[in-house]
């Protein structure tokens, strides 16, 4: 598969990743993480662009932590949002056995009420990566942009459902990813592209 050529020639995991999806199992986590070939273009896309502060929503056990805080610069930061506190406790282990513990800073809660405390204090991000509750993808992108630097980029992961977004019966969770879409596509603060790589990854970049 197509998949496969890319995670062997351009990924190449390192074990660290190997023990993140161990520690999910082990804790009967939800095997949801990004896959290795999103986790890369994530990294790269960081890299790319050099933010100082990065906010994820959705850590679930550290899997797309790790990508996202290990291409940031000395100065970079990682904020990433979990509603699930285990969740936010081993995805932190998992960022500290990586060497990341510094660069990353857990908020515990609904990621709409911590992103509206974020405006109301002033606090601003150049690069955004969403991965959790689907029904919230708008309101994320919507809260995202309140709380984002000119320029900055934001991301979300699944934005394909395996493919279901082009079926025309669609089951409810293609549709509503597939309005998620199209509320990308024509948001008039947004440039959005959706990158066909893992399950689709959006990226925009806030006009």
């Amino acid at each position: 598969m197509i998949s496969q050529y890319i995670q062997k020639l351009f990924v190449g995991e390192k074990p660290i990743f190997q023990d993140v999806k161990l520690s999910i199992k082990e804790n009967k986590m939800p095997e949801i993480s990004v896959s290795p070939e999103t986790g890369k273009l994530l990294y790269l896309l960081v890299k790319m662009t050099k933010p100082k502060h990065v906010l994820e929503i959705g850590a679930l056990g550290g899997y797309s932590g790790i990508w996202l805080a290990s291409a940031l610069d000395e100065q970079g930061t990682l904020t990433s949002l979990e509603i699930n506190e285990k969740f936010a406790e081993i995805a932190y282990q998992n960022l500290e056995k990586a060497g990341l513990k510094k660069k990353v800073n857990y908020k515990i809660g609904p990621a709409l009420d911590l992103l509206q405390e974020f405006k109301q204090n002033g606090k601003r991000f150049d690069f955004f990566f969403i991965d959790a509750d689907k029904e919230n993808y708008q309101n994320y992108v919507d809260a995202c942009i309140e709380v984002a630097n000119d320029g900055a980029v934001i991301t979300a992961d699944n934005v394909l459902w395996k493919g279901e977004v082009v079926d025309t019966n669609r089951s409810e969770k293609a549709k509503i990813i597939h309005e998620f879409n199209q509320y990308c596509a024509h948001h008039p603060k947004l440039e959005s592209l959706i990158v066909p790589i893992g399950d689709g990854l959006t990226v925009a970049v806030v006009k």
